[in-house]
């Protein structure tokens, strides 16, 4: 394996938040919180327009056209979007969001090779806000590989066009497993990013303790070891800091029944806005699986407690570059 190479990429340094330019600030805010509003308003929009084409009311124009988004959401399929991904970036600030890349130069000479990777997020938290400061400062090839979603998002009406520009992908094994077994036109590896703990770890992680949704999900060992694809862990310190759930009702089960954010949240001043607190997206090394067509129990043990013990390394390793983690403990579910 080549040497270590470690790559930071980072905004200039900003002031704290109650420094910072009142404008860019505010700018930040509001589009982080385009994303938290609209995954309580989207779902309760939906609903009452199911209502009034059922009951067609109030009265035949108007019903359809209170209900027009969604209907002409449904013959627009998502599609990604590198203009609105840039148009993100006043979030940069907002959070202070930092990269740093463990073994930036490694990788990108390995998917030239040729070699596929599987990248392995964690923790999904409410909304995935790391993720999206990420996306709105990768380079295009890095934009181009997508990002595994539940089906439930990439089907409901308005939040698929809008999380779509993210190249949101069906997260089901046999459309992992088809992504990567090919490879591009220039010989190059394929990749895909996947969100280990999903939704559940939304009702674990808090501010106060970090718990990742884990010790159980082993699918994606045993499918990177059957089709040769090596796996790189990922940590997003503050997914699950920005924002705070309520974790029990009715909301909160069909959150965890349809795997999407259902369930009331709330971030600043209790409303739905996160809180304006650093975000830092790690990029591990590759853990160096090998290719076993048909791998036992023991083969998938094995290399999933080395990916265990290396999320745990990066967190211990860069959790005091976070304030909000120098104290925090990680438990691995």
């Amino acid at each position: 394996m080549c040497k270590q190479s470690t790559t930071t990429r980072k905004q200039p340094q900003p002031l704290p938040s109650v420094y910072k330019p009142f404008h860019k600030w505010l700018l930040g805010m509001l589009t982080a919180s385009i994303f938290s509003i609209a995954y309580l308003v989207i779902p309760i929009y939906l609903l009452s327009a199911m209502i009034c084409l059922l009951l067609q009311f109030p009265s035949s124009h108007s019903y359809l056209t209170y209900a027009f988004p969604v209907l002409l959401s449904i013959l627009i399929p998502p599609m990604p979007s590198k203009i609105l991904l840039r148009l993100l970036r006043p979030m940069l600030d907002y959070f202070d969001f930092e990269t740093i890349q463990l073994d930036e130069d490694n990788i990108r000479k390995q998917i030239t090779n040729g070699k596929s990777f599987l990248f392995a997020a964690q923790p999904h938290g409410i909304i995935t806000y790391c993720g999206m400061c990420a996306a709105a400062t990768n380079p295009d090839d890095v934009l181009a590989v997508p990002t595994a979603a539940a089906s439930v998002v990439l089907n409901m009406p308005i939040l698929k066009n809008l999380m779509g520009i993210f190249n949101l992908v069906d997260a089901s094994a046999s459309n992992i497993k088809r992504i990567l077994s090919k490879k591009n036109k220039d010989g190059s590896g394929t990749c895909i990013l996947i969100y280990i703990g999903g939704i559940a770890e939304l009702f674990k992680s808090c501010r106060t303790e970090e718990r990742l949704y884990l010790a159980k999900r082993k699918g994606f060992i045993k499918l990177a070891l059957r089709e040769g694809v090596d796996v790189i862990p990922i940590y997003l310190f503050g997914n699950t800091s920005v924002l705070s759930a309520l974790k029990h009702g009715p909301l909160a089960s069909l959150s965890r029944k349809f795997q999407v954010s259902l369930t009331l949240f709330w971030g600043k001043w209790f409303l739905p806005v996160p809180r304006d607190e650093k975000l830092l997206y790690v990029v591990g090394k590759p853990l160096g699986l090998p290719h076993i067509p048909e791998p036992n129990q023991e083969d998938i043990d094995k290399w999933h407690a080395i990916y265990c013990e290396e999320v745990r390394n990066i967190f211990e390793a860069h959790k005091e570059k976070v304030p909000m983690y120098k104290h925090k403990k990680l438990f691995i579910d």
